[in-house]
Protein backbone atom coordinates (compact mmCIF):
# COMPACT_ATOMS: atom_id res chain seq x y z
CA UNK A 1 0.00 0.00 0.00
CA UNK A 2 1.23 3.46 -0.89
CA UNK A 3 0.73 6.00 1.56
CA UNK A 4 1.52 10.10 0.29
CA UNK A 5 4.65 11.61 1.63
CA UNK A 6 4.37 14.70 3.55
CA UNK A 7 7.94 15.96 3.14
CA UNK A 8 6.73 16.04 -1.06
CA UNK A 9 3.91 18.77 -0.12
CA UNK A 10 4.84 22.10 -0.29
CA UNK A 11 4.99 24.26 2.93
CA UNK A 12 2.03 26.88 3.67
CA UNK A 13 2.75 30.19 3.09
CA UNK A 14 4.83 31.85 6.14
CA UNK A 15 2.63 35.08 8.06
CA UNK A 16 6.09 37.00 7.76
CA UNK A 17 6.44 36.94 4.00
CA UNK A 18 2.72 37.65 3.91
CA UNK A 19 3.14 40.66 5.94
CA UNK A 20 6.59 41.87 4.37
CA UNK A 21 4.96 41.41 0.98
CA UNK A 22 2.40 43.95 2.00
CA UNK A 23 4.50 46.25 3.20
CA UNK A 24 6.39 46.24 -0.05
CA UNK A 25 3.56 46.54 -2.08
CA UNK A 26 2.34 49.43 -0.32
CA UNK A 27 5.81 51.27 -0.05
CA UNK A 28 5.84 51.07 -3.81
CA UNK A 29 1.69 52.55 -4.23
CA UNK A 30 1.59 54.69 -1.78
CA UNK A 31 -1.71 56.19 -3.55
CA UNK A 32 -2.96 53.27 -2.35
CA UNK A 33 -3.55 54.91 1.46
CA UNK A 34 -5.78 58.18 -0.34
CA UNK A 35 -9.04 56.73 0.73
CA UNK A 36 -7.98 55.76 5.02
CA UNK A 37 -6.29 59.41 4.24
CA UNK A 38 -9.22 61.56 3.37
CA UNK A 39 -11.75 59.84 5.90
CA UNK A 40 -9.57 60.87 9.15
CA UNK A 41 -8.83 64.18 7.85
CA UNK A 42 -12.33 64.67 7.35
CA UNK A 43 -13.14 62.81 10.65
CA UNK A 44 -10.55 65.03 12.20
CA UNK A 45 -11.02 68.66 10.63
CA UNK A 46 -14.71 68.27 9.01
CA UNK A 47 -18.08 68.96 10.71
CA UNK A 48 -19.73 66.66 13.35
CA UNK A 49 -22.74 65.90 13.05
CA UNK A 50 -24.15 65.57 16.58
CA UNK A 51 -27.12 63.94 18.60
CA UNK A 52 -27.36 66.36 21.63
CA UNK A 53 -30.41 68.47 20.35
CA UNK A 54 -32.39 65.43 19.77
CA UNK A 55 -31.21 63.40 22.99
CA UNK A 56 -32.84 66.68 24.81
CA UNK A 57 -35.45 66.90 22.75
CA UNK A 58 -36.46 63.21 24.26
CA UNK A 59 -35.19 63.37 27.61
CA UNK A 60 -38.26 63.72 29.19
CA UNK A 61 -39.57 60.72 27.72
CA UNK A 62 -36.48 58.61 28.31
CA UNK A 63 -36.43 59.59 31.94
CA UNK A 64 -40.94 59.02 32.46
CA UNK A 65 -39.77 55.25 30.88
CA UNK A 66 -37.06 54.06 32.78
CA UNK A 67 -38.97 55.20 35.82
CA UNK A 68 -42.35 53.51 34.73
CA UNK A 69 -39.11 50.43 34.83
CA UNK A 70 -38.47 50.23 38.45
CA UNK A 71 -35.00 52.61 38.24
CA UNK A 72 -34.74 54.46 41.68
CA UNK A 73 -34.28 57.86 41.35
CA UNK A 74 -30.42 57.54 42.23
CA UNK A 75 -29.80 55.73 39.58
CA UNK A 76 -31.70 57.98 37.20
CA UNK A 77 -29.74 60.54 38.02
CA UNK A 78 -26.44 58.62 37.09
CA UNK A 79 -28.31 57.15 34.24
CA UNK A 80 -28.73 60.34 32.45
CA UNK A 81 -25.46 62.21 33.85
CA UNK A 82 -23.61 59.64 31.88
CA UNK A 83 -25.47 59.85 28.72
CA UNK A 84 -24.93 63.88 28.84
CA UNK A 85 -21.37 63.48 29.20
CA UNK A 86 -21.36 60.40 26.23
CA UNK A 87 -24.12 62.26 23.94
CA UNK A 88 -22.16 65.01 22.63
CA UNK A 89 -18.72 63.38 21.85
CA UNK A 90 -20.88 61.11 19.69
CA UNK A 91 -20.44 62.00 15.95
CA UNK A 92 -22.54 60.35 13.63
CA UNK A 93 -20.23 60.53 11.03
CA UNK A 94 -18.20 57.63 12.23
CA UNK A 95 -20.81 55.53 10.53
CA UNK A 96 -18.42 55.96 7.38
CA UNK A 97 -15.97 54.04 9.02
CA UNK A 98 -18.40 50.25 8.36
CA UNK A 99 -17.02 46.58 9.17
CA UNK A 100 -16.11 43.79 7.48
CA UNK A 101 -15.39 45.77 4.33
CA UNK A 102 -15.09 49.64 5.37
CA UNK A 103 -11.96 52.33 5.25
CA UNK A 104 -9.49 52.20 7.79
CA UNK A 105 -9.93 54.73 10.36
CA UNK A 106 -7.88 56.15 13.18
CA UNK A 107 -10.29 59.19 14.30
CA UNK A 108 -13.27 56.71 14.04
CA UNK A 109 -14.82 56.96 17.68
CA UNK A 110 -12.50 59.44 18.96
CA UNK A 111 -13.32 62.30 20.91
CA UNK A 112 -12.05 65.48 19.25
CA UNK A 113 -13.40 68.57 20.88
CA UNK A 114 -11.12 70.59 19.07
CA UNK A 115 -8.78 70.67 16.30
CA UNK A 116 -5.84 72.91 15.16
CA UNK A 117 -8.30 75.24 13.28
CA UNK A 118 -10.31 75.56 16.09
CA UNK A 119 -14.04 74.96 17.29
CA UNK A 120 -15.38 72.28 14.38
CA UNK A 121 -18.48 73.16 13.23
CA UNK A 122 -21.92 70.86 14.58
CA UNK A 123 -24.50 70.05 12.66
CA UNK A 124 -27.47 68.38 14.57
CA UNK A 125 -29.72 65.74 13.87
CA UNK A 126 -33.52 65.48 14.22
CA UNK A 127 -35.60 63.02 14.74
CA UNK A 128 -37.13 62.99 11.27
CA UNK A 129 -34.35 62.49 9.43
CA UNK A 130 -31.99 60.54 12.20
CA UNK A 131 -32.76 57.06 10.17
CA UNK A 132 -32.08 59.32 6.65
CA UNK A 133 -29.29 59.93 7.84
CA UNK A 134 -28.11 56.65 9.08
CA UNK A 135 -29.09 54.68 6.16
CA UNK A 136 -26.81 57.05 3.91
CA UNK A 137 -23.92 56.94 5.93
CA UNK A 138 -23.78 53.54 6.45
CA UNK A 139 -24.18 52.80 2.52
CA UNK A 140 -21.57 55.27 1.66
CA UNK A 141 -19.24 53.08 4.02
CA UNK A 142 -19.86 50.60 2.26
CA UNK A 143 -19.24 51.66 -1.04
CA UNK A 144 -16.44 53.31 -0.18
CA UNK A 145 -15.54 50.22 1.59
CA UNK A 146 -15.70 48.46 -1.29
CA UNK A 147 -13.70 50.59 -3.35
CA UNK A 148 -10.84 50.62 -0.77
CA UNK A 149 -10.47 46.52 -0.64
CA UNK A 150 -10.63 46.83 -5.05
CA UNK A 151 -8.14 49.52 -5.48
CA UNK A 152 -5.82 47.35 -2.55
CA UNK A 153 -6.03 44.57 -4.14
CA UNK A 154 -5.19 45.60 -7.56
CA UNK A 155 -1.90 46.75 -5.91
CA UNK A 156 -1.50 43.85 -4.04
CA UNK A 157 -2.13 41.20 -7.21
CA UNK A 158 -1.02 42.54 -9.61
CA UNK A 159 -0.77 39.15 -11.75
CA UNK A 160 -4.47 38.91 -11.85
CA UNK A 161 -5.98 42.11 -12.84
CA UNK A 162 -7.99 40.23 -14.85
CA UNK A 163 -9.40 38.88 -12.36
CA UNK A 164 -10.62 41.64 -10.45
CA UNK A 165 -14.22 42.28 -10.24
CA UNK A 166 -14.91 45.49 -12.34
CA UNK A 167 -16.09 48.36 -9.71
CA UNK A 168 -19.66 48.37 -10.12
CA UNK A 169 -19.49 44.55 -9.24
CA UNK A 170 -17.23 45.19 -6.32
CA UNK A 171 -19.52 47.81 -4.80
CA UNK A 172 -22.63 45.37 -5.62
CA UNK A 173 -21.01 42.57 -4.37
CA UNK A 174 -20.04 44.58 -0.98
CA UNK A 175 -23.07 45.83 -0.24
CA UNK A 176 -24.45 42.27 -0.20
CA UNK A 177 -21.84 41.08 2.13
CA UNK A 178 -22.47 43.76 4.38
CA UNK A 179 -25.94 43.15 4.71
CA UNK A 180 -25.37 39.59 5.29
CA UNK A 181 -22.67 40.47 7.75
CA UNK A 182 -24.94 42.86 9.83
CA UNK A 183 -28.05 40.36 10.04
CA UNK A 184 -25.88 37.31 11.21
CA UNK A 185 -24.02 40.00 13.27
CA UNK A 186 -27.37 40.83 15.12
CA UNK A 187 -29.02 37.50 14.95
CA UNK A 188 -26.07 35.76 16.84
CA UNK A 189 -24.78 38.96 18.78
CA UNK A 190 -27.73 39.98 20.05
CA UNK A 191 -28.99 36.80 21.56
CA UNK A 192 -25.35 36.44 23.04
CA UNK A 193 -25.33 39.87 24.82
CA UNK A 194 -28.45 39.49 26.64
CA UNK A 195 -27.97 35.59 27.71
CA UNK A 196 -24.54 36.94 29.07
CA UNK A 197 -26.14 40.14 30.77
CA UNK A 198 -28.73 37.87 32.62
CA UNK A 199 -26.21 35.96 33.64
CA UNK A 200 -24.51 38.66 35.18
CA UNK A 201 -27.85 39.42 37.35
CA UNK A 202 -27.70 35.33 38.46
CA UNK A 203 -23.39 34.87 38.83
CA UNK A 204 -20.94 36.87 37.72
CA UNK A 205 -18.48 34.09 37.98
CA UNK A 206 -20.44 32.06 35.51
CA UNK A 207 -20.95 35.00 33.07
CA UNK A 208 -17.37 35.69 32.80
CA UNK A 209 -16.72 32.07 32.40
CA UNK A 210 -19.33 32.02 29.31
CA UNK A 211 -17.56 34.66 28.32
CA UNK A 212 -13.97 32.99 28.26
CA UNK A 213 -15.17 30.13 26.61
CA UNK A 214 -16.80 32.11 23.99
CA UNK A 215 -13.80 33.98 23.26
CA UNK A 216 -11.90 30.98 22.34
CA UNK A 217 -15.17 29.61 20.50
CA UNK A 218 -15.20 32.85 18.18
CA UNK A 219 -11.94 32.48 16.23
CA UNK A 220 -13.89 29.43 14.75
CA UNK A 221 -15.74 32.56 13.82
CA UNK A 222 -13.36 35.19 13.69
CA UNK A 223 -10.90 33.75 10.65
CA UNK A 224 -13.55 32.56 7.87
CA UNK A 225 -15.34 36.20 8.60
CA UNK A 226 -12.30 37.65 8.25
CA UNK A 227 -11.10 36.29 4.86
CA UNK A 228 -15.13 36.81 3.39
CA UNK A 229 -14.75 39.31 1.44
CA UNK A 230 -11.42 38.55 -0.30
CA UNK A 231 -12.77 35.64 -3.00
CA UNK A 232 -14.58 38.90 -4.50
CA UNK A 233 -11.56 40.80 -4.69
CA UNK A 234 -9.44 38.43 -5.63
CA UNK A 235 -11.16 35.79 -7.19
CA UNK A 236 -14.24 37.26 -8.35
CA UNK A 237 -16.47 35.29 -6.88
CA UNK A 238 -19.33 36.38 -5.68
CA UNK A 239 -20.51 36.97 -1.93
CA UNK A 240 -21.96 33.47 -1.37
CA UNK A 241 -19.00 31.79 -3.17
CA UNK A 242 -16.47 33.77 -1.65
CA UNK A 243 -18.33 33.16 1.63
CA UNK A 244 -18.37 29.08 1.53
CA UNK A 245 -14.72 29.45 -0.18
CA UNK A 246 -13.29 31.58 3.29
CA UNK A 247 -15.40 28.58 5.47
CA UNK A 248 -13.43 26.32 3.31
CA UNK A 249 -9.86 27.52 3.53
CA UNK A 250 -10.04 28.18 7.43
CA UNK A 251 -11.62 24.73 8.45
CA UNK A 252 -8.34 23.33 6.42
CA UNK A 253 -6.07 25.97 7.91
CA UNK A 254 -7.03 27.18 11.11
CA UNK A 255 -4.07 27.45 13.11
CA UNK A 256 -2.02 29.08 10.37
CA UNK A 257 -4.74 31.53 9.68
CA UNK A 258 -5.80 32.23 13.47
CA UNK A 259 -2.16 33.45 14.01
CA UNK A 260 -2.26 35.37 10.92
CA UNK A 261 -5.16 37.21 11.88
CA UNK A 262 -4.09 37.87 15.02
CA UNK A 263 -0.89 39.14 13.94
CA UNK A 264 -3.21 41.70 11.75
CA UNK A 265 -5.02 42.82 14.59
CA UNK A 266 -1.97 43.08 17.31
CA UNK A 267 -0.28 45.29 14.87
CA UNK A 268 -3.06 47.64 14.11
CA UNK A 269 -4.90 48.19 17.05
CA UNK A 270 -1.11 48.09 19.15
CA UNK A 271 0.34 50.53 16.69
CA UNK A 272 -2.91 52.63 16.86
CA UNK A 273 -2.07 53.78 20.70
CA UNK A 274 1.29 55.09 18.74
CA UNK A 275 -0.60 56.65 16.24
CA UNK A 276 -3.42 58.23 18.55
CA UNK A 277 -0.64 60.00 20.73
CA UNK A 278 -0.43 63.21 19.08
CA UNK A 279 -3.60 65.65 20.36
CA UNK A 280 -6.17 66.09 18.24
CA UNK A 281 -5.36 70.36 19.07
CA UNK A 282 -1.69 69.92 17.01
CA UNK A 283 -1.01 69.55 13.49
CA UNK A 284 1.03 66.28 14.07
CA UNK A 285 -1.91 64.49 14.19
CA UNK A 286 -1.56 64.20 10.45
CA UNK A 287 1.82 62.18 11.02
CA UNK A 288 -0.84 59.69 12.96
CA UNK A 289 -3.01 59.65 10.39
CA UNK A 290 -0.31 59.43 7.83
CA UNK A 291 1.37 56.27 9.69
CA UNK A 292 -1.88 54.80 10.67
CA UNK A 293 -3.31 55.04 6.36
CA UNK A 294 -0.01 53.59 5.64
CA UNK A 295 0.15 50.54 8.05
CA UNK A 296 -3.68 49.39 7.63
CA UNK A 297 -3.78 49.44 3.98
CA UNK A 298 0.01 47.49 4.64
CA UNK A 299 -1.70 45.20 6.12
CA UNK A 300 -4.89 44.63 4.05
CA UNK A 301 -2.38 43.99 0.96
CA UNK A 302 -0.89 41.24 3.10
CA UNK A 303 -4.31 39.44 4.16
CA UNK A 304 -5.05 39.87 0.36
CA UNK A 305 -1.21 38.17 -0.75
CA UNK A 306 -1.85 35.53 2.19
CA UNK A 307 -5.11 35.01 0.88
CA UNK A 308 -4.07 34.07 -2.33
CA UNK A 309 -0.96 31.91 -1.51
CA UNK A 310 -2.68 30.15 1.51
CA UNK A 311 -6.02 28.72 -1.40
CA UNK A 312 -3.70 28.24 -3.94
CA UNK A 313 -1.19 26.17 -1.54
CA UNK A 314 -4.05 23.92 -0.23
CA UNK A 315 -5.40 23.55 -3.97
CA UNK A 316 -1.94 22.07 -4.67
CA UNK A 317 -2.38 19.66 -1.44
CA UNK A 318 -5.79 18.74 -2.21
CA UNK A 319 -4.10 17.68 -5.75
CA UNK A 320 -1.43 16.04 -4.29
CA UNK A 321 -3.77 13.94 -2.01
CA UNK A 322 -6.35 12.95 -4.69
CA UNK A 323 -3.57 11.72 -7.21
CA UNK A 324 -1.67 9.88 -4.01
CA UNK A 325 -5.15 8.05 -3.27
CA UNK A 326 -5.77 6.93 -6.97
CA UNK A 327 -2.02 5.58 -7.10
CA UNK A 328 -2.85 4.04 -3.73
CA UNK A 329 -6.30 2.23 -5.34
CA UNK A 330 -4.28 1.32 -8.24
CA UNK A 331 -1.80 -0.53 -6.59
Amino acid sequence: MVTPKTESLPPPPGIIHSIRAGFDVISTNLAAILLPLMLDVFLWLGPRLSLERLFLSLQSEMMAIWKAGGISAADLEQLMEGYKNMVPQFNLFWLLRTIPVGISSLMFARNLPQTPLGLPTIWQVTGGDLILWMGLLIFLGWVGGGLYFRWVARFSIPDLQEQLPGTLKAVAQTVLLSIVWTGLTLAIGLPVFLFVALLFQVNSILAQIVILGASFLSMWLIVPMFFWPHGIFIKNQNFLVAIISSAQMARFTLPTSSMFVLTIFLLGFGLNFVWSIPSPESWMTVVGILGHAFITTALLAASFIYYRDMTAWLQTVMERLKASRTVTRQV
